[in-house]
């Protein structure tokens, strides 16, 4: 489990294909590894991986197919900077909010400007996500706990303020970035806590607006 709060800004030094998946290699930079073993987990733009090896200057990590589907894992290059945070422990702050690490899929940022000392980013969802992001609710942006502002259908609006754009990568976003996201995971609990008895069913995966209509749900969500 992770917090949201980026430690350090990485950047990636090897990508090596291995029987169909991927072992990238990541140089931490001002990162301290001194309390980090094989086998810890290193939230990487927000990508739990798990680190297989410590050349002492980062890690190395193996990338699954699946997570190669569900991430922009597959879009990095030599280079690539990549946001980065150890696994809190019982005596971490809880600054940010619950992450898992547990990417739920790829936004792509639509627009950003300029306001005062902060910078205003527009991010497009997919489709699938978008009932589980609120106004003022917590998102997590490769890695990056942050409060929604705005939110009109599937695209979200965040204000980063001029120190988060100093210590993670987004001040290297512009208009067509792709992120990797993460809802808050107590709208995952909640979705299936409401469908009840309705979700051993293997037919039911989420709540929708079939859903709702059977289960005695006006347009207000009022039985």
């Amino acid at each position: 489990m992770f917090t949201g709060i980026i430690e350090a800004v990485g950047d990636v030094v090897a990508l090596e294909p291995k029987s169909g998946d991927l072992r990238v290699r990541i140089r931490t930079n001002k990162l301290d590894l001194n309390d980090v073993r094989l086998g810890d987990s290193i939230a990487t733009n927000g990508v739990c991986l798990t680190v297989v090896d410590l050349p002492g200057d980062g890690y190395w990590a193996d990338v699954s197919v699946e997570t190669l589907k569900l991430t922009s894992v597959g879009q990095w290059q030599v280079g690539t900077r990549v946001n980065l945070e150890k696994a809190l422990t019982p005596e971490t702050r809880l600054g940010g909010h619950i992450v898992s690490g547990h990417v739920d899929g790829i936004g792509e940022v639509v627009n950003r400007y300029t306001d005062a000392r902060a910078e205003q980013f527009f991010v497009k969802a997919p489709s699938s996500l978008a009932k589980y992001i609120a106004y003022k609710g917590s998102i997590t942006v490769d890695g990056t706990s942050l409060t929604v502002n705005a939110v009109e259908g599937d695209t979200f609006q965040l204000t980063i303020v001029p120190h988060t754009v100093a210590e993670t990568i987004f001040g290297d976003y512009k208009i067509g970035t792709k992120v990797n996201l993460e809802v808050d995971v107590i709208s995952r609990y909640l979705e299936r806590l409401l469908m009840g008895e309705k979700a051993a069913d293997a037919q039911s995966s989420s709540i929708d607006m079939a859903f709702l209509a059977q289960n005695g749900f006006d347009g207000r969500n009022k039985r």
